[in-house]
């Protein structure tokens, strides 16, 4: 085929050039591409760990949940799939970049050493065509010559007045020109012989050859680069079963989202085991008496002068364990009537930030009621429970749910832990048998007091486990559907209690039903002490948390309230809530609330209770 293009033997080696500077091309086009394939992979890669959860944090607990598993696994899936783009860019760069890297190599030489034979063969047959045009010149020059002298000598010849030497001498002359025109006729017949041969050779048998040799170069470049086209979509193509698995993967891990299932769970994390409040009765503003709550009311009222026994009655007033019982008794149940003005203030509105004039009205309950309903749940009245610490060993500060819960961990905590000792003893305890038997293996005695810690261990550990058993029996006793309210108690159970919950630190409360950690001051009915009596008895007051100097005298006569004296120094134990009261503690047996109007504070977050 080339063979026809003798005549175009420089725009052959353009366009051999040109094959392969699109084959560098190409390789360089398959470069980026792994490149980009790399990138992404790591970007996958880098994606899939930004969002993987926390090892030993709080939000690795939250993968229990069906949806968060299902998101888990797709990072997962991710990853794998960042793998499948790494294993396409590996293969491309091997089987495509690497091997037409090194076949353009060998391809220029292979060209460099056709197009050199080539011009070698041009060459020579150019260098025959000089020869045979020099022979042909001197052919014709020696027969001029000749013709010359052959003329020159019958001139000679015919003149008359020309010596007989002179005209031979013409003779000789003529005859030695005609001598070298054959001659060099001779020689440009045999030149052109030559020629001819050596043109024929040149056009039918070396520049075939050559271009034949150039063809099939040609064409196993484009072969090459068409097959690494192939390669490119196979490498693609090898991938994709996995890729495809990948993506079942995460499709089946959306499919188990069971939002039952994760609604069950949220239950079960977060359900206490308390019952809602009931009814709030209507309260009449309307006559002058004081204010009454139901029994069944947020807050239980002591401003009927009534007595009532102080545990096992079924009367008292019920506190939802969901709310701050400072807060709550702050909002609902502090001084029913605003604070008075100070002395030298002409009226309430006088003072500045001075509490609520009686006349402005009160702030509706329901606002409060809102406000308390968000509150996160505290339970201030275990024994156990050290304000400002850690939580109680027997985990008495949360709901029975949830401790009921804790328990049960602590107790499969535990059992694991003995299960790890009595592993290792076995192992020891064989081991020693071993030493007695083969003696020069070890010493048996050395294992003796290994063996003696770890039934040390696991003694201590199965007291923990009675320990934390009994306290989740006492749990389970009192919650047989899971869903009745705990009662701390000691030995005795309230016989008469379905659901209640027993009053915070003996139901220590101010006169006016907010939360106080002191015995009630107020005649009440007196009941005789049991173990129950003494199951707070160490319970801690409320902390300090300032001091106060008292800038007018109050007399206190409100139930509720304390007096004070101007210029005294007492302990600040609760903040004003908004109502103008703020609670104070003179020493261990007297303490109240005041106007905030009527002293001045002095907050101190690190000072000491009483």
């Amino acid at each position: 085929f080339f063979d026809s293009l003798q005549d175009q033997f420089d725009n052959l080696e353009k366009h051999t050039q040109w094959g392969i500077d699109i084959l560098e091309k190409y390789i360089k086009f398959v470069k980026e591409r792994t490149e980009i394939e790399l990138s992404y992979a790591k970007q996958l890669r880098n994606l899939s760990k930004k969002y993987q959860p926390k090892k030993n944090s709080k939000e690795e607990e939250e993968y229990r949940y069906t949806s968060t598993r299902a998101f888990l696994a797709t990072l997962n899936e991710m990853n794998d799939y960042a793998g499948q783009h790494e294993v396409i860019s590996e293969n491309m760069t091997s089987l495509i970049t690497a091997e037409l890297t090194r076949y353009v190599q060998e391809l220029k030489q292979e060209r460099k050493s056709h197009f050199h034979d080539g011009r070698k063969a041009q060459q020579h047959i150019e260098t025959c065509w000089k020869q045979l045009e020099a022979s042909k010149r001197r052919f014709e020059r020696d027969c001029k010559e000749a013709d010359r002298a052959q003329q020159y000598f019958e001139k000679m010849d015919a003149d008359i007045n020309v010596t007989k030497a002179d005209v031979e001498k013409a003779r000789q002359q003529a005859q030695l020109r005609h001598q070298m025109a054959e001659d060099s006729k001779a020689e440009y017949s045999s030149t052109l012989q030559k020629f001819n041969s050596e043109q024929h050779e040149h056009y039918y048998t070396h520049i075939p050859n050559i271009f034949q040799k150039i063809q099939e170069m040609e064409e196993r470049r484009i072969v090459r680069i068409g097959e690494s086209m192939k390669t490119f979509a196979e490498v693609d193509r090898q991938v994709i079963p996995i890729i495809g698995k990948c993506l079942d993967e995460i499709t089946k891990a959306a499919e188990s989202v069971d939002h039952k299932n994760d609604s069950q769970m949220v239950i079960e994390a977060f359900k206490s085991g308390f019952e809602p409040p009931g009814d709030i009765d209507f309260e009449d503003f309307t006559q002058p008496m004081k204010r009454t709550v139901s029994e069944s009311s947020l807050s239980n009222s002591r401003g009927d002068g009534k007595s009532e026994p102080k545990f096992g009655s079924k009367s008292k007033g019920k506190l939802w364990p969901f709310i701050k019982k400072n807060k709550l008794m702050s909002l609902l149940t502090s001084p029913h009537q605003p604070p008075p003005p100070p002395p030298a203030s002409a009226s309430p509105s006088a003072v500045p930030n001075g509490p609520q004039s009686p006349k402005q009205q009160k702030e509706p309950l329901s606002h409060r009621f809102n406000e308390f309903m968000t509150s996160k749940p505290k339970i201030h009245c275990f024994r156990s429970l050290k304000r400002g610490g850690a939580g109680p060993e027997d985990f008495s500060n949360l709901p029975p749910e949830q401790r009921r819960k804790k328990l049960q961990q602590k107790v499969d905590e535990l059992n694991r832990d003995i299960q790890k000792e009595m592993d290792s003893r076995d192992a020891l305890t064989k081991m020693k048998d071993v030493y007695i038997k083969n003696p020069q293996m070890g010493d048996a005695a050395s294992v003796d007091h290994r063996l003696a810690e770890l039934g040390q261990n696991i003694e201590k550990l199965r007291l923990e486990v009675q320990k934390f058993e009994g306290w989740l029996a006492e749990v389970e006793g009192r919650l047989p559907a899971r869903t009745e309210q705990p009662r701390r108690q000691s030995g005795l159970y309230e016989a008469q209690s379905a659901a209640g919950v027993t009053g915070c630190a003996q139901d220590r409360e101010s006169p006016d039903g907010s939360y106080t950690e002191e015995q009630s001051q107020e005649t009440e009915m007196k009941v005789p002490a049991t173990d129950f009596d003494d199951e707070f008895d160490d319970e801690e007051p409320l902390p300090t948390i300032g001091t106060c100097k008292a800038l007018y005298t109050f007399e206190g006569q409100n139930e509720g309230t304390i007096s004070v004296a101007e210029g005294e120094m007492l302990y600040v134990i609760e903040e004003d809530k908004g109502d103008g009261w703020t609670r104070i503690r003179r020493n261990e047996d007297e303490e109240g609330y005041v106007p905030t109007s009527y002293v001045e504070v002095y907050l101190d977050k690190n000072a000491k209770g009483a």
